[in-house]
């Protein structure tokens, strides 16, 4: 059976009411299916062949596409503002014939991960997934490609897996930027620094990276700074919090504190509670309303940061490119890897 349009199994099981491992049957005419089950699938196809264009028709869409977008829950501002970002996002492109929902889930477990994956994704025209990196997930994200969904990681890629796009920052490069400025920060002094990671054993491969960047520049150009400590604080501010003031009262003469993930509002109470937090150097990722205040009080030094908005558009760019035969959406392109300080906050 050969349609005449590029068609997801997903679309055609949704349209029919059956499971997507009955279309993959029928479509690659192998046996076990009923007739009257065949005749459905078939009449489903027809009839998304034949649908007609929604929205403006510029994008040259048949049907409605519905993308689903899966993040982390949890206290972290920055996934926060990346669910509005994405909401925003959708809305601008409804009248396109183009939604999206967004689905907060327990961050740091790759079952809970796995199995949401595979959940919505035959009911979807595409995922965008925050990726933990790890066999569980990468094997549902090549399932539901095999069953025609194209999947997108979003800020945090995963390796070896079949996905379509990665829309993020090049962390390794993210953290290096933040050795170099560790280390131009802290001048000719000789001292130790302190990394905060969100997550254990470095679930998320944008915090992998981002280490591996950030020792690779204090090896290379920085040798009188020092590694002294790694915690991990799971994105929470209420553990950065607790674990930044036993950092603070086992180290003394820290130089240097340098967040990877989320957090910095734990972290910067705690300097400011100890005294500390127009002394100690403190690097961060991501301008949220706790960092910005946090850069004009000086108690953060420098804040790396993403677009948001930028990630969103282009995580429903990539997406709905798949399903375009003729036309192509404007390529927007990874992020730049953006530094603030107090002085050029936008």
């Amino acid at each position: 059976m050969v349609s005449k349009r590029k068609i997801r199994i997903a679309d055609i099981a949704q349209e029919a009411g059956v499971g997507v491992a009955t279309v993959d049957r029928v479509v690659n005419d192998r046996p076990g299916v009923k007739p009257h089950t065949v005749q459905r699938i078939q009449e489903a196809i027809q009839r998304l062949e034949n649908a007609p264009d929604v929205g403006s028709g510029s994008l040259g869409l048949r049907t409605a596409l519905t993308f689903d977008f899966i993040l982390p829950a949890g206290t972290n501002t920055f996934m926060q503002n990346l669910h509005e970002a994405i909401q925003a996002a959708a809305t601008h492109q409804e009248s396109g014939g183009i939604n999206a929902r967004c689905h907060r889930i327990e961050g740091f477990n790759p079952q809970v991960l796995a199995d949401s994956i595979r959940k919505f994704g035959p009911t979807s025209n595409g995922l965008a997934v925050v990726a933990l990196d790890n066999p569980i997930v990468r094997e549902a994200v090549n399932d539901v490609v095999d069953q025609g969904v194209p999947v997108v990681t979003l800020v945090s890629d995963l390796s070896n897996s079949r996905r379509q796009g990665y829309v993020g920052l090049d962390n390794r490069a993210a953290g290096r930027t933040a050795g170099y400025l560790m280390g131009r920060f802290a001048s000719k002094n000789t001292g130790n620094v302190v990394l905060i990671a969100g997550s254990i054993g470095l679930s998320y491969r944008d915090h992998q990276e981002r280490e591996f960047g950030f020792r690779d520049a204090l090896s290379e150009q920085f040798p009188n700074l020092e590694i002294a400590d790694r915690v991990d604080n799971k994105d929470d501010f209420e553990k950065a919090y607790q674990q930044t003031l036993k950092i603070l009262d086992s180290h003394d003469g820290l130089l240097g504190i340098y967040n990877i993930g989320a957090g910095n509002r734990g972290i910067g109470h705690a300097l400011r509670e100890r005294g500390y937090d127009q002394d100690t150097i403190f690097i961060g990722h991501e301008v949220t309303k706790f960092s910005r205040q946090f850069l004009i009080e000086g108690v953060m030094d420098a804040v790396i940061n993403q677009d948001v908005s930028h990630e969103a558009h282009e995580a429903l760019r990539i997406l709905t490119n798949y399903h375009i035969e003729k036309n192509s959406l404007p390529v927007l392109g990874p992020p730049r890897i953006e530094v603030y300080v107090r002085e050029n906050l936008p």
